[in-house]
């Protein structure tokens, strides 16, 4: 388009992974590396859009609107409508997180540093080689292909084998009904339960021209019961959009899913679940409505527990060529990847939802310009791969300084923990039925009408505790 010659490499995110993992030229990585970690600072682009003043007044600003609201420091005004109630308590949660994970994430470092040496021939493994020697050794350990996977799952199945799993949890049926829908693709389904219609669902899953990427779940409407009007007395029943953007059928034949997009479908299904199975009449808190932003991943992340119980996906599963089910030994190769160098993940998240909650905590105007040696000092506390000198990444940490997650960013691992603790209490009780109903009632029916600390502690009979989750990682709870 710029009519040069060669190939050009932007910084957005999928050109840089797609080096980081896959360039064979390590000079290569390296330059990308460098460019990538400086771009916002005074080491780019003569300094243009070096964003450290930016991030100063960031923190300024944050600090004077906690303070004007009553609050010490922004980290508290931003929990106040959170479920974790103090940074003390998430910095003490995070504290214990990075501790237990460490020892495994030293122990993912040191064997691909290994392979690296012993393998692809570099002595002394730096930043940009580390991505690239871990794909090279997933691919060595993991010999399986993703393609494949894929064969063994239509898209019918599959969604007959998630509203199956529904059924087993909570007693609820899904029947397709013919409704007008905005596009040929899109279906729609009553929940039903003892005889009663409780909610409905359009489900609009595969990609086509025009509409938006990605996956999500959106209300149409909300449960409430009428206090006015001609209507007063009755209760409206709440319908949801899942939408997702899977591979459309091609040629007459079934769409095929990935068993990421299985993941995809039962996390979105998780969420509406969430909206539709309340059984609160306020609408400003049914449903989602009115629930916790650190909490309202519970339920969709808790569904996608289920797309690792092997009795699941076989049951949904039916190879293209012979019908057959997913094998035993495949299934056991993808739970092997998907624990693969997880303890390296966690303690990155560690060290990003630290620093953040960290400079947020500062009541102190005066020191709020100290937020490089808090880096500095959680790096030395929680990483386990030091980066070098030049590294800037703060400069372009958006999520923290411009995307909404300020004193926010410890909530992915936050809603990790819930819903493994919670899928433990399935995995503790030999009745399904059981537990599924005590979920729905003390978790999704409750909705935000009361604290979601609360609803969890009245399903679990105690605070949450991270050793599912290190369990569900593949982490031995007792050496850690």
């Amino acid at each position: 388009a710029e009519g040069k010659t060669g190939y050009k490499i932007g910084l957005q995110m999928p050109h840089y992974i797609a080096v980081m993992q896959y360039a064979d030229n390590r000079s290569l990585r390296e330059q990308i590396y460098r460019a990538y970690v400086t771009r916002a600072s005074e080491l780019s682009d003569e300094g243009k859009f070096d964003n450290t003043a930016n991030i100063g007044r960031r923190l300024e600003i944050a600090l004077q609107e906690a303070q004007l609201l009553g609050f010490n420091n922004f980290a508290e005004l931003s929990l106040f409508t959170k479920m974790a109630d103090t940074p003390e308590q998430v910095l003490g949660f995070l504290h214990d997180l990075a501790a237990r994970a460490k020892p495994f994430a030293e122990k993912d470092l040191a064997e691909v540093q290994a392979f690296a040496r012993d393998n692809l021939g570099i002595a002394d493994p730096q930043a940009w080689d580390l991505t690239y020697a871990g794909e090279k050794l997933r691919e060595a350990k993991y010999a399986f292909s993703e393609t494949e996977v894929k064969k063994y799952f239509p898209a019918g199945k599959v969604l007959a084998g998630l509203f199956a799993q529904v059924n087993r949890l909570y007693g609820v049926n899904f029947i397709e009904k013919t409704v007008p829908v905005w596009h040929p693709d899109v279906r729609y389904f009553e929940l039903e339960k003892g005889g009663s219609i409780i909610g409905g669902v359009y489900m609009d899953l595969y990609a086509r021209e025009g509409k938006r990427g990605g996956a999500w779940m959106n209300d149409y409407r909300g449960r409430r019961r009428f206090v006015s009007g001609s209507r007063i007395g009755q209760t409206q029943t709440p319908v949801a959009y899942l939408v997702c953007n899977f591979t459309p059928p091609v040629g007459g034949k079934e769409s095929r899913l990935s068993h990421d997009e299985i993941i995809t479908l039962f996390h979105e299904t998780g969420h509406g679940l969430h909206h539709l199975l309340t059984q609160v009449d306020e609408l400003g808190v049914s449903g989602i409505n009115g629930v916790e932003w650190d909490a309202v991943e519970l339920p969709s992340q808790f569904m996608e527990n289920f797309t690792w119980e092997y009795d699941v996906l076989a049951e949904m599963s039916s190879h293209e060529d012979n019908g057959a089910a997913l094998p035993r030994e495949l299934f056991d190769k993808m739970v092997a990847a998907k624990n693969f160098q997880r303890g390296m993940f966690l303690v990155r998240q560690m060290e990003f939802a630290l620093f953040d909650m960290l400079i947020y905590s500062q009541s102190d105007k005066g020191r709020l310009k100290e937020w490089p040696q808090v880096l500095e000092n959680v790096r030395k506390e929680v990483a386990v791969v030091q980066p070098p000198a030049y590294n800037r990444f703060a400069l372009s940490f958006g999520h923290i300084f411009a995307g909404g997650y300020a004193a926010g960013y410890y909530s992915y691992a936050w809603a990790e923990v819930l819903s493994a603790d919670a899928y433990a209490a399935f995995e503790e009780s030999g009745d399904i039925k059981a537990t599924g109903k005590r979920f729905w009632m003390e978790i999704l029916a409750v909705g935000g009408s009361r604290s979601a600390m609360e609803s969890f502690k009245a399903f679990r009979g105690r605070e949450p505790q991270i050793d599912a989750l290190l369990r569900h990682s593949g982490f031995d709870v007792e050496a850690a």
